[in-house]
């Protein structure tokens, strides 16, 4: 032990010292993503622990060094060495973002996760982040976004059409089919926007972090379920030349750091969700169940899109079809056990706390 601890510290001092920026697209404000326990800022921390302080990475807030329109193009060309975002706000670069980030009543952060580490999903997202020059890790998992903040009731699918809904991604697409108009609009604008009716609705995360964003100030309607991405995956990204350039130990740090994050970074979420409920219940906030007709109606938009986007995009298919398969499997799996129980428990009584 004492020799392998000498010619460790020998070892380590041979590696250069590096400085790294780690570039984000959330305000300082989202505890969570951004934050020192399982998100920007933990990330940036664990890389130098890893390292013995030699490779130092710098967390920086959206808008710091790059809002979060840029982070994708300001990695792939080199201005900032990583990024850390929600793929799916760049699905206009491509549609394939929609797997890395969530699909519309797609799989479950347990689900999700099995598929990246265990299904091929890394594997499979690994060629289109190269293609732009980056490398990609799982960063974490915020599980089972709500479905948003409205500022009249949502009673039909009718009520849709027309309604100015920030909703990025592929769950934007969808709620265009539904006669929605789907607008992008940055996090740290959200409220904003909302409060000022540039927007008739507007989804974000969860309840947490929604509320951190004061959302529940802006409108009185909270619905759920999420269907629009049934996980908020959040990605690290590398600049593949800078990635390549690394020693061998950098590259585990890295690696290592965001692997710890994603276990972090969903206990995190389900933890203070919890809590965040109940106090916007106390607070006024009226929880609202989206109704059986608009589940059915999206759920038809999303199956349509989805089909679509196979059809005519070669990229896109070559992931949709595994995806699918491992998310049918999954579901079968999780509808014999799971589900069973989930269905029985949520009928017990609330006992006080």
């Amino acid at each position: 032990m004492a020799a392998s601890t000498v010619f460790g510290s020998v070892y380590a001092q041979t590696l250069p010292r590096l400085r790294w920026r780690l570039s984000s697209g959330w305000p300082r404000a989202l505890d969570i993503v951004f934050g020192p326990r399982s998100g920007v800022e933990f990330i940036a921390r664990r890389i130098g622990e890893l390292t013995e302080g030699r490779f130092e990475v710098s967390a920086h807030p959206a808008g710091e060094l790059v809002p979060m329109p840029g982070l994708f193009d300001a990695v792939r060309g080199g201005a900032v060495e990583m990024g850390h975002f929600w793929s799916g706000w760049y699905f206009g670069v491509s549609p394939v973002t929609a797997f890395d980030s969530g699909l519309p009543f797609g799989m479950s952060s347990r689900q999700k996760n099995a598929w990246l580490l265990h299904g091929g999903g890394l594997e499979l997202m690994r060629p289109f982040y190269a293609e732009h020059g980056m490398i990609n890790f799982n960063a974490g998992h915020s599980p089972m976004p709500m479905g948003g903040w409205f500022r009249r009731e949502i009673r039909a699918p009718e009520d849709l059409r027309g309604l100015r809904f920030r909703v990025p991604g592929m769950g934007g697409t969808v709620y265009a089919r539904l006669g929605a108009v789907p607008q992008l609009i940055p996090a740290g604008e959200i409220f904003l926007a909302l409060e000022r009716g540039v927007v008739d609705a507007a989804e974000f995360m969860s309840a947490h972090d929604d509320e951190r964003l004061g959302l529940h100030r802006a409108a009185r309607f909270y619905y759920y379920p999420g269907w629009q991405e049934m996980v908020n995956t959040m990605t690290v990204v590398v600049n593949l030349e800078r990635w390549r350039a690394l020693p061998k130990p950098y590259q585990e740090a890295i690696a290592s750091a965001c692997a710890e994050a994603s276990s972090r970074l969903t206990a995190e979420t389900d933890a203070k969700n919890a809590i965040a409920m109940v106090r916007l219940a106390r607070g006024g906030t009226q929880f609202r169940r989206f109704p059986t007709s608009v589940m059915r109606a999206a759920h038809t938009a999303s199956v349509e899109v989805l089909e679509d986007l196979a059809a005519r995009d070669a990229a896109f298919r070559a992931i949709y079809t595994p995806y699918m398969a491992f998310l049918n499997n999954q579901r079968r799996w999780f509808a014999s056990n799971e589900f069973a129980i989930e269905d029985f428990v949520r009928t017990l009584p609330v006992r006080p706390s």
